[in-house]
């Protein structure tokens, strides 16, 4: 089963370009001293400087000599996820031999930066037999651009139910955009603060162990955000 996710049209829709200026996106800290409030926030620029200082270490084994000898770049950043590039998810072989059962393409459309593969592309890939029964493989889509003003967070939830149905089934999930770097990054890092409950610090602490991602500086913002959301929500173990 296969799909490709896209928004309804929304009336009241304040442009991206705006909503992300620097105009729009004061420090939240300082938003809550003008209302009265002294708590500490996470912010766009503390995730870049966890980003910049968290180290990468050099990737050996299996994994990677089996991308090596496919031509493909991916990582296995948790148990049964892997963020990966273009090639890896065009190399259907790669992906039978790894087991994937569930593809999220964060860069699908034709244009340049994007992934054309669509749901279409995967139709004779086989169903994978795990845990006593057939696991149907599925496909999601979406048309995004690797910029600061695109708007990744509407995705937030969607990505991560998706991919949280791909491994609560037994299933592996490829999360790819062109290069696996920043827009694929970003959606994985938000599963792991929705479903793990873990902060943006955490999560992209976890993933840097494994791959070397950098998320678009706008992508930290929103990811700021909904660290922020998710510490409202009283979602986070503290």
């Amino acid at each position: 089963m296969s799909w490709r996710y896209a928004l309804p049209y929304q009336r009241s829709y304040t442009p991206i370009s705006d909503r992300y200026s620097t105009l729009y996106y004061q420090s939240p800290s300082r938003l809550e001293t003008a209302a009265g409030t002294s708590s500490e926030h996470t912010t766009g620029r503390q995730l870049q400087r966890v980003l910049h200082y968290s180290m990468t270490p050099c990737m050996q084994g299996p994994l990677r000599s089996e991308c090596a000898i496919h031509d493909v770049d991916c990582d296995e950043v948790y148990p049964g996820i892997y963020i990966g590039d273009a090639a890896s998810a065009k190399n259907k072989t790669f992906l039978r031999m790894k087991g994937i059962t569930h593809v999220l393409n964060a860069a699908e459309g034709c244009r340049y930066g994007q992934v054309d593969t669509g749901h279409s592309y995967y139709r004779d890939m086989p169903s994978i037999r795990r845990n006593s029964k057939d696991t149907i493989f599925r496909y999601m889509g979406f048309p995004m651009v690797d910029a600061p003003t695109t708007d990744i967070s509407r995705y937030f939830y969607v990505a991560a139910k998706f991919i949280d149905n791909a491994l609560s089934s037994g299933g592996r999930v490829l999360v790819h955009c062109l290069v696996g770097m920043s827009r694929s990054a970003t959606c994985v890092l938000a599963y792991l603060m929705i479903c793990r409950k873990m902060t943006a610090v955490e999560a992209i602490r976890k993933v840097r162990m494994h791959r070397d991602i950098h998320p678009n500086d706008g992508f930290l913002q929103q990811l700021a955000d909904l660290d922020i959301e998710l510490k409202r929500k009283n979602l986070y173990p503290y």
